[in-house]
């Protein structure tokens, strides 16, 4: 079998329907997105199941009554939402990830895989390997680690020791293209699951997060919360929040995603790579994946952002650095960059919510060594980046790192949801080979993207795509 780059990327398709187990829906562009997540067969109390069975869920839900409390003491008279906090961390492998995992390791013991592979630089990895090794698979885990000097970001190498902890084998790669093409490779010769993030299993591992956050704040305050707020990378967080809070009731809950700004900083770029301080839920990923999610590593993408985000906010990594340090001093929880990429921009929004409301900041992560601020800031000082005090906006990523000396410093940016509806719309009509679309299509379009049909002529007007009589 030829193994050169372009014949293992000719039968891609091939390789990861063997890999996979999922009969994926192929179609230029509309395909049932509800039918293929009901086509998993897990519905909200299997996935429960199978998560309780290696003990992932029901993870703690604290209220931060300290910093809820600094937040009012900054906000407008009444105003000053109750923050609370999903204390994800507290699952096995330290992560929410863990219940993405859970449900991936177990469909591939179920259909009889030998093992699981996972590309991945993040937690996602020690999740994989944390659950295979409770179901006795094989599991190898495939990580973009280093730039061609052969520097390795601290946080990637931290989840390579936390990979290889739980007995798998990690595959280290620099940054580049072939990491797809070594992962292709490994699933075709060992006959390996393809734990990817993007399944309908992963995403559907994530719906029970979301349903115990709606069910835990009702018992708590008598109503559902009025904003949950998403650290958003790939988008797999806030689909599978958002379908979770849905499935239980939660309709009116609005759903927030929010990222590290590192604009200017391209994350295939060998300069770039070791010139971020965050490995994931930054907007490298964050809007990439939002304005074309089929980008992923699987036939479609089960995470499907713009379907659910009802807002989008961007803070600064001083402002996440800063977070950090004031969860553990004022509330006595250690937690990593993650979740307090959210928990930042939970506390400049809770300011503008009326005190009696709930906004609720879904996942922490574990911490410690390349994990840690410390560890992070002095790599960034090393690159050459100026690390300062000061005010947090003025920070340009790749080049510094401000900050803030003041928690009244703490604010967020609006990233405009439409602008990123645009840029996926653009994105799906330039897969249209014929010229023109199906009302099955608009409808698509208008689903995916919670798009107005009058977005979705504008678009097709630009990429000379016609649309049905009835709607050109």
């Amino acid at each position: 079998m030829q193994n050169s780059y372009q014949a293992v990327m000719g039968r891609q398709n091939e390789i990861m329907k063997r890999a996979v187990g999922f009969d994926y829906q192929q179609s230029a562009l509309a395909f049932d997105y509800e039918g293929m997540m009901a086509a998993t067969g897990f519905d909200l109390p299997s996935i429960r199941r199978v998560q309780a069975a290696t003990g992932v869920g029901e993870t703690p839900l604290y209220e931060l009554h300290n910093i809820t409390r600094l937040a009012r003491q900054l906000a407008s008279p009444g105003y000053g939402a109750r923050i609370f906090l999903k204390d994800e961390a507290c699952n096995p492998s330290g992560s929410f990830k863990a219940r993405r995992a859970a449900i991936s390791v177990y469909q591939a013991q179920q259909l009889g895989y030998p093992g699981v592979i996972a590309a991945t630089s993040g937690n996602y990895g020690a999740a994989v390997a944390s659950q295979a090794a409770m179901r006795g698979l094989k599991c190898i885990i495939v990580q973009e680690v280093f730039d061609s000097a052969g520097v390795g970001q601290p946080e990637i190498l931290e989840k390579a020791r936390a990979c290889e902890a739980y007995g798998a084998e990690v595959c280290q790669l620099t940054v580049g293209p072939e990491l797809f093409y070594v992962f292709l490779c490994l699933l075709e010769e060992t006959g390996y699951f393809n734990a990817s993030l993007y399944t309908p299993y992963g995403i559907a591992g994530i719906e029970s997060l979301g349903a115990e956050i709606a069910e835990e704040v009702r018992e708590r305050t008598g109503h559902f919360p009025e904003a949950v707020m998403v650290t958003h990378a790939g988008g797999g967080n806030v689909t599978g929040t958002a379908r979770g809070l849905r499935e239980v009731g939660a309709t009116t809950t609005k759903v927030i995603g929010a990222s590290v700004d590192l604009s200017g900083l391209h994350m295939a770029s060998d300069r770039d790579f070791n010139r971020k301080s965050f490995t994931t839920g930054h907007t490298g990923f964050g809007v990439p994946f939002a304005t074309w999610p089929d980008r992923a590593d699987v036939p479609r993408n089960a995470a499907r952002p713009l379907r659910y985000l009802d807002q989008y906010v961007t803070v600064t990594q001083g402002e996440v650095f800063y977070t950090t340090e004031m969860l553990a001093q004022l509330e006595g929880l250690e937690r990593g960059p993650s979740g307090n990429t959210a928990l930042a921009a939970a506390f400049a929004i809770a300011q503008t919510m009326p005190q009696e409301q709930v906004l609720v900041v879904q996942e922490t992560e574990y911490t410690g060594a390349g994990k840690h601020p410390t560890a992070q800031l002095t790599f960034a000082r090393q690159r050459g980046i100026e690390i300062r005090r000061g005010d947090p906006r003025a920070s340009k990523p790749g080049e510094s790192i401000v900050i803030p000396e003041r928690p009244d410093q703490i604010s967020v940016q609006d990233y405009a949801l439409d602008d990123l509806r645009h840029s996926y719309l653009r994105n799906a009509l330039r897969q249209v080979k014929s010229g023109e679309i199906s009302q099955l299509d608009v409808d698509f379009l208008q689903a995916d993207a919670r798009a107005s049909l009058e977005m979705v002529k504008q678009a097709a007007a630009e990429q000379q795509v016609r649309l049905p009589e009835k709607q050109a």
